[in-house]
């Protein structure tokens, strides 16, 4: 069977034109946009090559010889946007129980389970969130535990199978939850952790119990090594400490492998997950929700942590209680602040954009200045540090991978749409030519368009 053969029509002929896009010499200029590359400039009436799939040159007056021409005519052009926080795949439509695959919720602590097995590339809101602008994600296990497992960073391309949506390099990311979450879930069971005392313990033991499992290791490379450089091997050669997935995958993380990610809402509760990553050497890279990551803004800035947060979806639980409005923009106000706007839902991921801009006027409001061109980190570059490939995407410099949106306006505007999505130099969405958009094998032959 081809790597085609099972794809509808409109997504064989979207892979051929990326494959077509991505030859040797394929180039693509666009000129007379409004850039805003990600790294805090804005560029008017500036231009955009992409060569080879990457980006070649940005700034004016720009040429270049059997290029495709763009006239964007004043539109708008970004890096492509980066959902750090989703569930597409592990949690796919339809939501029935079948496509439930985002929680192992047999153990608080389950690092040895990856989402990237759970993954379905046919999920539709892959497509949903590529017309949204949307070309890197990472789809993370659910929150039901203390330690959920590995997520996986995904290219937001029409794909079979998981392996070919991999963003290759990109390091994985672990997921930890703290406060409600994992202690409802467990006591509910009549079983630790019931309690916030008994989450943080279950941390402890869980990364002292990876320190040990990591010195097992050491011991028998000492020992490896050692009986390699013996002339005469006169015994058998030291044994393995036998693998565990779980222990492997905090070890990682501690190693400086793997990228911390932990779903936390109160300062409190980070400060306390900041003392643990002290406690057993690993970095964390973002809290995410993070309602009340304000109040610990200068700190988090400081220490080098993302706020990975919602422009104003709380209120449900009694832990996001004290979130305010202004949240984004008072994490992202300090020097070397780092904020992050997230989707965690299928219909949030179509409009990053629009949730950024709300968070953006908030801050406006409150009296901060935020122009677009810092506002449009906070789904760039920001998150690309989170993801740990801001070397490769995240902003429109030369040599970065080629992800580009071309909007019909100013993106953080209520009336902002993405006419254009590249990915790796390549068009993958073109609002005005609707074929080109790939359609999973669970749309196929479903009406659109209303009633028949």
């Amino acid at each position: 069977m081809t790597r085609f053969a099972r794809w509808p029509l409109a997504s064989i002929l979207a892979a051929m034109a990326i494959a077509a896009s991505s030859a040797h010499g394929a180039s693509t200029l666009i000129r007379n946009a409004v850039i805003l590359d990600g790294a805090g400039r804005r560029l008017d009436g500036a231009d955009l090559l992409l060569q080879d799939g990457r980006v070649a040159a940005i700034g004016p007056g720009l040429a270049a010889d059997g290029a495709e021409i763009v006239d964007a005519q004043g539109r708008w052009v970004t890096p492509g946007l980066i959902d750090v926080h989703s569930h597409l795949g592990v949690y796919a439509s339809p939501a029935v129980n079948a496509h439930q695959d985002g929680n192992e919720a047999t153990d608080p602590v389950t690092a040895g389970v990856w989402a990237e097995h759970a993954v379905w590339p046919q999920d539709p809101g892959f497509a949903t969130a590529l017309a949204g602008g949307v070309t890197t994600l990472q789809v993370l296990p659910g929150s039901a535990n203390l330690i959920g497992g590995r997520g996986v960073t995904l290219r937001n391309v029409a794909a079979t199978t998981m392996q070919e949506m991999k963003f290759p390099g990109a390091p994985h990311g672990l997921k930890m939850a703290c406060g409600e979450n994992p202690k409802r879930v467990y006591g509910g069971k009549d079983r630790a952790p019931s309690t916030r005392m008994g989450n943080v313990a279950g941390y402890r033991q869980a990364f002292a119990d990876a320190q040990d499992y990591r010195r097992q290791f050491e011991k028998y490379d000492l020992e490896r090594t050692a009986y390699e450089k013996k002339k005469s091997k006169d015994g058998p050669p030291p044994v393995p400490p036998k693998r565990d997935l779980r222990l492997e995958t905090l070890v990682g993380a501690m190693n400086g492998d793997i990228q911390v990610h932990i779903h936390c809402y109160r300062a409190d509760e980070m400060a306390v997950m900041l003392d643990l990553a002290r406690e057993f050497g690993f970095k964390v890279a973002a809290f995410h929700h993070g309602v009340e990551a304000y109040k610990l803004a200068d700190r988090l800035a400081q220490e080098g942590v993302c706020g990975a947060l919602w422009a104003d979806w709380w209120g449900f639980k009694m832990e996001a209680f004290d979130a305010v409005w202004e949240n984004v923009a008072f994490v992202d106000a300090p020097a070397n602040g780092c904020a992050i706007v997230h989707s965690d839902s299928a219909e949030g991921i179509q409009r990053l954009n629009q949730e950024a801009a709300k968070a953006m006027a908030r801050g406006e409001r409150a009296g901060l200045a935020i122009p677009p061109e810092r506002a449009i980190r906070w789904l760039t570059s920001n998150a690309a540090r989170a993801l740990g490939i801001a070397d490769r995407v995240g902003t429109l410099e030369p040599g970065k991978i080629a992800d580009v949106v071309l909007w019909n306006r100013d993106p953080f505007s209520v009336y902002a749409l993405a006419d254009r999505v590249y990915l790796d130099g390549a068009l993958v969405f073109d609002r005005m030519a609707p074929p080109r958009e790939p359609a999973s094998d669970f749309l196929l032959g479903q009406p659109t368009g209303g009633a028949r």
